[in-house]
């Protein structure tokens, strides 16, 4: 379907993982469909971004007779937009955490790609971190961090992930409190926004967590019995380790990056969060609106190797619906929940793995187009052109023009032979003139999605849309098309100044930004992408 209308040892679940040992049990909010009689609207003392990476909107629906938690808890509660939309094309990490907190498509953000991210050799990390240098260097315009600053210059943020696009892009290129996780089971950020850590997030990392889940496993949270999906799929995880339990290396170092890939890096994270808000003093100050973005990681690992249809993912839905909710009831002790506006959503969907698609047509496939790519520089070297003249980024083919033109090539005429033969491969749908498609965005979902995810004055030549469910690569499962099992997650606003409620309207993305200013009193310092969801707000 195109896009919509507009467009171990026996480990418990990570609620065992307590924040700060706050214990608490949950009670459901009954949901309210219909404008009740209030109060004037208080500007919220805090606002927390909590995103799920890989988080498709179906599967609150899907898993809801077995949620207790935080997705329970949210959704029951909050204003819950069902037809909530990334709308644009390449639904990725960056891309789409970079709308988030922006209002603004990629076309804007300039974080076009996960390769158009986040590392930045600029800015290594401090502490002696494992990765890649990182910065929002790429990031372009301001966020909503930026519009309460300029309302109040005191107020703070922090933000934290797994991974350090999911922490950095929310923010934007706003000096704040950023970190991400190191595979040697530490928190760390980059010399962009500081030269060491701070004492609590050192003090975090001397309790080491993640270290302490070597020789543990990862087993079903409730009786095999509550799960319709086979435990027996061998196309799960590359056809290795895809039957439960999963167990963790002995070694703790490596224990500490495999946790990764489980669902108890989740709870890790949140306790990190809520140390990091007691330690920045997040939400305290009435005279000003705070942020607190948090980005959970282990669905989108667990999405790319087990699928979305896997009995992992279905047990991962229950432990993270669990892990919020003990996360939520460790912020409501700790900060007046009347103060607090949060958001819930998911930065992707996923889409099926291709070899169990079967009902599609055409059959889904996984695509390479490197024999093409390899005949065209052949013949670029045979006319005397500089065979990195055209750059390829998977979907995305750029021509250096100026190089043809000093062959006396016609750059158009290759590009139109390159064209044909990859239309002509199996799980190809579509090979575009980006400057052409752009024409085409009225009537044409898939169009205006590119025209989102690129500005028109990109020196882009060609966009490839492979057909549904067909995948680049060998990755068992993954996202990154302009179809609504990758665009489609929830949106659901809950808490201060939120009107409950159910709706079913088409929204996108880039509506949470805007809906969250007004809620604040903050004005926008440019010109949005998205517009506010009136009906989210109490009135």
């Amino acid at each position: 379907m195109l896009a919509g209308p507009h467009g171990a040892e026996h480990i418990r679940p990570m609620v065992s993982l307590r924040a700060r040992g706050v214990i608490c049990s949950l009670l459901l909010a009954t949901p309210r469909l219909h404008a009740q009689p209030s109060p004037a609207r208080a500007v919220p003392r805090l606002i927390v971004l909590l995103t799920i990476d890989q988080l498709r909107a179906d599967y609150i629906q899907r898993f809801s007779p077995q949620l207790t938690g935080g997705l329970a808890k949210l959704s029951h509660g909050g204003a819950w937009f069902t037809n909530a939309h990334h709308d644009h094309a390449i639904t990725e990490t960056a891309p789409g955490h970079a709308t988030l907190l922006a209002g603004r498509f990629p076309r804007s953000t300039g974080i076009m790609t996960n390769r158009a991210g986040v590392e930045d050799d600029a800015y290594p990390l401090v502490a002696g971190g494992l990765g890649y240098g990182a910065s929002p260097r790429r990031f372009a315009g301001t966020t909503l961090v930026d519009w309460l600053r300029a309302k109040d210059a005191r107020s703070r943020a922090l933000s934290v992930s797994v991974k350090d696009r999911a922490a950095i892009l929310p923010i934007g290129r706003s000096k704040a409190d950023v970190y991400w996780y190191s595979p040697d089971g530490r928190f760390v950020t980059s010399t962009y926004y500081r030269d060491s850590l701070p004492p609590w997030v050192t003090a975090f990392n001397a309790r080491h967590l993640p270290q302490r889940f070597a020789e543990k496993s990862w087993t079903l949270l409730l009786p095999a019995g509550a799960y319709p999906e086979p435990d027996s799929v061998a196309v799960e995880s590359g056809g290795v380790d895809f039957v439960f339990p999963h167990l963790l290396p002995d070694d703790s170092l490596d224990a500490a990056s495999a946790l990764r890939g489980t669902p108890f890096i989740d709870g890790i994270t949140l306790a990190f969060a809520l140390d990091g808000l007691q330690a920045l003093s997040l939400g305290v100050d009435s005279s000003r609106t705070d942020v607190l973005s948090v980005s959970l990681s282990a669905t989108d690992y667990i999405g790319h190797r087990y699928g979305p249809d896997s009995r992992e993912m279905h047990d991962q839905i229950l432990r993270v619906d669990r892990a919020v909710g003990t996360f939520l009831d460790s912020l409501y002790r700790l900060r007046d929940s009347a103060t607090i506006t949060l958001v819930l959503t998911g930065d992707h969907g996923a889409g099926t793995i291709p070899e169990l698609a079967t009902s599609v047509r055409p059959l889904p496939t996984r695509v390479t187009i490197v024999s093409q790519i390899q005949r065209l520089r052949a013949d670029l070297r045979t006319a005397g052109v500089d065979t990195l003249a055209v750059d390829f980024d998977q979907q995305i083919i750029r021509a250096d023009r100026d190089a043809f033109r000093r062959a006396g090539l016609d750059a158009d005429s290759v590009l139109n032979v390159f064209a044909a033969a990859v239309r002509a491969i199996p799980g190809v749908a579509r090979v575009d003139r980006f400057s052409t498609l752009l024409a085409d965005t009225l009537t044409d979902a898939v169009a205006r999605r590119w025209s989102h995810q690129i500005p028109a004055s990109a020196r882009v030549d060609l966009v490839i849309t492979l057909t549904p469910y067909s995948l680049w690569g060998s990755i068992v499962a993954s996202h990154g098309s302009p179809y609504d099992y990758d665009s489609h997650v929830p949106i659901i606003f809950f808490g201060a100044g939120v009107q409950p409620g159910r709706y079913d309207g088409f929204v996108r993305s880039v509506d949470i930004a805007p809906t969250l200013a007004r809620l604040a009193g903050a004005r926008p310092l440019e010109r949005l992408d998205g517009v506010v969801l009136e009906a989210a707000i109490r009135p």
